[in-house]
C-alpha cells in the first residue's frame, strides 16, 4: 500500500471475560504513521447486535468491509430465519477478507452468542483464529506485552476494561501511529456498547 493512503496506523485489542468480550482502540488516523489526519477515529464499530469489529489498516478498505460484513449477514439471517452465531459470522469475515477488494484490512472481531465470548483474528488470506484476547495494528508488540502480563481467563468487566485500556496506553507510549485517547466497546449478549476517553484516568478500575 502505498504510503499516501489514509491509514488508521493504530493500536487495537480484544479480549474475552466470563461472559462479555472488550474491544478497545486508540483514536488517530495518519498518513504512512507521519501526519495525523484525524483524532477522534472511532476505530470499533458494532457489525451485529452482538459483535463488534476492529479496525487497523487502510480507512477506506475497512469503511468498506464493515458495510458489507452488516450486509451479508443479515442477508445470512433472513434466508436462515435465526441469528448468526458468531462460528458462522467469523468464517462469514474472513472469507469477505479473501475474496474482497480489502488488501489494507485488518480486522478483529469479537461477540457473544448462546456458546459465550469470542474473539477472532482474521487475516486477508481469510484465516480465521480464535483466542482469548488478541492485539493488531502498528502497536501490538507493546499492547501484547501488556496482555501477556495482566488477562487472565474469566476477569470482571471493569478489570478487563482496565487491561484493555492498559494495552492501549503503552502502545501509545511508543508508537507514533496512535494515540489521541482510545475507544472502548462492551458486547454481551444485550448488545454492543461503546464509549470513547480522551484520557486513559476517566476508565474506571
Amino acid at each position: 500500500m502505498s504510503d499516501t493512503i489514509v491509514k488508521t496506523g493504530t493500536t487495537t485489542v480484544a479480549l474475552t471475560t466470563d461472559d462479555e468480550v472488550l474491544l478497545a482502540a486508540d483514536r488517530r488516523a495518519s498518513l504512512g504513521g507521519r501526519f495525523v489526519t484525524n483524532k477522534a477515529v472511532q476505530k470499533v464499530q458494532g457489525v451485529h447486535p452482538t459483535a463488534a469489529l476492529t479496525m487497523a489498516g487502510g480507512v477506506g478498505d475497512l469503511q468498506s468491509y464493515i458495510r458489507t460484513l452488516r450486509a451479508e449477514a443479515s442477508l445470512y439471517e433472513t434466508r436462515r430465519g435465526e441469528p448468526i452465531d458468531m462460528a458462522a459470522l467469523s468464517t462469514l469475515a474472513g472469507t469477505l477478507l479473501r475474496e474482497g477488494p480489502y488488501r489494507g484490512a485488518q480486522p478483529t472481531l469479537g461477540g457473544v452468542d448462546r456458546t459465550g465470548p469470542h474473539v477472532y483474528d482474521l487475516d486477508t488470506a481469510g484465516g480465521v483464529m480464535e483466542a482469548d484476547y488478541h492485539a493488531s495494528g502498528s502497536g501490538m508488540q507493546l499492547a501484547y506485552g501488556v496482555l501477556e502480563r495482566e488477562f487472565e481467563p474469566n476477569l470482571p468487566t471493569d478489570v478487563a476494561r482496565r487491561v484493555a485500556a492498559n494495552a492501549i496506553e503503552s502502545a501509545i507510549e511508543r508508537d507514533t501511529a496512535s494515540g489521541n485517547g482510545l475507544t472502548v466497546a462492551t458486547v454481551s449478549a444485550d448488545g454492543v456498547e461503546i464509549r470513547g476517553y480522551d484520557a486513559f484516568s476517566e476508565v474506571a478500575a
